[in-house]
């Protein structure tokens, strides 16, 4: 009976969060209670429930304090000249042009939102595309690679939705990933060089109309940030607590969600000392910060509940019992080879709170590591495989900035992206954050 309320669930979430019956914080939310009901666990559900939320809150506090933070720093301009000084290095040289994407694009995805990367990236760099006459496909492929690669970051959605179905720490999952995510970002470099020398053979023998690096940042119709929040003559301070701060959720002397929450409290009131410009940048930051703290808590009540009361273990125990065990055995390697692709068929939500928790229970009922299948998760779906899946709304931003057609940016970018997974999970098992 437990294996079938599991089954009944999780195939009831995913139907709700494809077809967008429902929102992802109903369907988190409701669909567990209905189970526990269903299953007879109505004195206990109240129980499972907080035992769920308990779990993640350290997740939801550095997840919603983080977005605050890297929004107050956008705010704030600190990315602004960094952007504008690669921009101007960049020249008309297709190759460099291409090299400057790919670090325009690392750096503006500090913050873990696509949708702010892209808006940084393309509107920034598409005026030098345009001019010199390469192809928009190369901005967007370079863009979604890079911004896909940092995507994994510990703020970063795949990194979070894991740690929230595990109930772990992201740093646990993350840090040994770190040798494995500098490959990757070494392979969009390479990749992008690539990209840049084919449009450089294209373009040879036109005469590209010169164009000056900073009057194109200028021709930008989307600034990077808004002129009136800039506070240009703090860019030194807000570089080094920046600086400070992540180098604190490396070591982890504290918690890292009072991480966060210190930093944003130090940014506010050096960069916006006063109290109505503090709660406007809270209040302009708080929407995305408050959904995805929400989502994370309806998320730990799914995961509760199905734990708790002993339905994962069971649907993970009988599926264990039915695959091959050569396949359970080798979970983590096979995720990781197939999570990419996956991601063209499974929105972030319904892979990471709907198939990985199953796929992580049979890995330890086996014998294995959930942890391990998580990462392997991490490594393509989402990640890499986020800035091309039709089933992540930034993906519409990044070819609507661009304007270029969906299916022509998928065929430029799947091949690269597919790619640098399996150069991240070589090195995954090469450093040990993997284990066949």
């Amino acid at each position: 009976m437990l294996t079938v309320l599991a089954v009944g669930a999780i195939a009831t979430l995913l139907v709700l969060i494809l077809f967008r019956v429902t929102s992802v914080l109903v369907a988190l939310t409701l669909v567990p209670v209905a189970a526990a009901l269903l299953g007879g666990f109505a004195n206990s559900l109240g129980a499972y429930a907080l035992d769920g939320i308990r779990a993640v809150a350290p997740v939801a506090a550095l997840l919603g304090f983080a977005v605050i933070y890297f929004g107050i720093m956008n705010d704030a301009g600190l990315f602004e000249p960094i952007l504008r000084s690669l921009i101007r290095v960049v020249g008309t040289n297709p190759v460099r042009i291409a090299l400057g994407t790919a670090a325009v694009a690392s750096i503006a995805h500090l913050d873990g939102a696509g949708a702010s990367t892209f808006m940084v990236t393309v509107p920034a760099m598409l005026p030098l595309y345009q001019r010199v006459g390469m192809s928009p496909l190369t901005l967007t492929c370079i863009t979604a690679l890079a911004a896909g690669t940092m995507n994994m970051l510990p703020w970063g959605g795949p990194t979070t939705r894991a740690a929230t179905v595990l109930q772990t720490s992201a740093t646990q999952l993350f840090i040994p990933m770190i040798p494995a995510m500098l490959v990757g970002m070494a392979g969009v470099f390479i990749f992008a060089a690539r990209l840049g020398r084919n449009e450089r053979d294209r373009l040879r023998g036109s005469a590209p109309a010169f164009v000056d690096a900073e009057d194109a940042f200028t021709l930008s119709e989307t600034p990077v940030v808004a002129a009136p929040t800039v506070r240009r003559g703090l860019w030194t301070f807000n570089a080094a607590l920046t600086a400070v701060t992540i180098a604190a959720l490396f070591t982890e002397v504290v918690p890292l969600a009072l991480v966060f929450m210190v930093a944003a409290a130090i940014a506010l009131v050096v960069n916006y000392p006063d109290a109505h410009e503090q709660r406007e940048r809270l209040t302009s930051h708080g929407a995305a910060a408050m959904m995805m703290v929400t989502t994370i808590f309806a998320a730990g009540v799914f995961t509760g509940v199905l734990t708790k009361s002993g339905m994962l273990t069971s649907l993970a125990t009988d599926l264990v019992s039915v695959l091959p065990g050569v396949a359970v055995r080798h979970l983590p390697t096979i995720l990781a080879v197939v999570s990419m692709p996956l991601s063209l068929v499974f929105d972030p939500d319904s892979f990471y709170f709907g198939l990985l928790p199953v796929l992580a229970s049979a890995s330890e009922a086996a014998g294995g590591s959930g942890v391990e299948v998580a990462r392997a998760a991490v490594l393509g779906q989402m990640t890499t495989g986020f800035p091309v899946s039709p089933l992540t709304p930034a993906t519409f931003l990044l070819v609507g900035l661009a304007n270029v057609d969906l299916a022509d940016h998928q065929r430029r970018t799947i091949p690269y992206a597919f790619a640098i997974t399996l150069l991240m999970t070589l090195a995954a098992f090469a450093t040990g954050a993997l284990s066949l």
